[in-house]
């Protein structure tokens, strides 16, 4: 067992969902806290709850996307506190449609922020990880990192690709012996505005937004996305803390992932035929 107390610990996405509620669990558990998100009334928010926990807190406005900004955001980080010990990658977006109906540029934003964030977070910042004698990359993919769901194609992609990227990088670490952990996190429903998040940027865009959608993402909301992000943080915690490479968040997850596991040829029909019946056709 690792304790993270006293380790300085970068978190994107940290203005809401996961990303929040790992701020705050880390702060409980004595971390020292570089936050970031694109959502800056969010992210303050987050960093004055995480300071009242008792968090040396640092924050930055940071578009994970942009690699430049990444880039510097590490080097900053890094000079604020000295020394950089782990990095949780946890910023992501939904983007849903079928492969013959979504738009490239759907597939363009969601792999930009899901994948290329995650790309462009460990990599910044895995130089510092390793000089730190005790780093630990914590890369966020999903139930969807496993499993292949109808109309969730970039999505998915984008979360497969995490999970690949994320092995990839552990058996690096390994093969060269840098003091380095690495684990891939794979939550199942939680409560966050993830969904709603989705429809909401399509009605800025000026995206139509069909009924049909509405009631979709109400479903997800109301049947699948139960566990708190509260609950959800500390699982992560205490998987990274015990060192485990790969966290499975919730009892959804873990289902899924031994039923994928069974009948890799077989799950598709199945999850079609479910979706079916809680969307009630749709």
């Amino acid at each position: 067992m690792s304790s993270v107390h006293g380790k300085v610990a970068v978190v994107t996405g940290a203005a809401s969902g996961i990303g929040r509620a790992l701020a705050f669990e880390l702060a409980r558990r004595g971390a020292r806290l570089a936050l970031s998100d694109v959502d800056e009334l969010g992210l303050a928010e987050t960093a004055d709850r995480a300071k009242a926990l008792g968090a040396e807190v640092h924050t930055a406005r940071v578009d994970v996307g942009d690699r430049a900004a990444v880039l510097a955001h590490a080097e900053t980080v890094a000079a604020h506190f000295g020394v950089v010990h782990q990095v949780y990658n946890n910023a992501g977006i939904a983007g849903g449609g079928t492969v013959l109906d979504s738009d490239w540029e759907v597939y363009d934003r969601v792999l930009r922020v899901n994948l290329l964030g995650v790309l462009h977070g460990s990599k910044a910042f895995l130089p510092h990880l390793i000089a730190s004698g005790d780093g630990h990359v914590v890369n966020v993919s999903s139930l969807n990192g496993y499993l292949a769901q109808p109309s969730l194609s970039a999505y998915c992609t984008s979360k497969f690709g995490v999970r690949g990227f994320t092995e990839t990088l552990r058996g690096e670490m390994l093969a060269a012996g840098h003091p380095v952990q690495v684990s891939v996190v794979h939550p199942g429903g939680v409560k966050t505005d993830i969904a709603t998040n989705t429809l909401r940027e399509a009605e800025a865009r000026g995206i139509e937004v069909t009924d049909e959608q509405r009631a979709h993402v109400r479903t997800y909301n109301e049947k699948l996305l139960r566990m708190p992000a509260e609950q959800a943080a500390r699982i992560v915690v205490d998987g990274v803390e015990a060192g485990r490479p790969r966290i499975l968040v919730g009892t959804d997850a873990k289902l899924v992932d031994l039923l994928v596991r069974l009948f890799p040829r077989r799950y598709p029909q199945w999850l079609v035929r479910l979706e079916q019946r809680a969307t009630g056709g749709r």
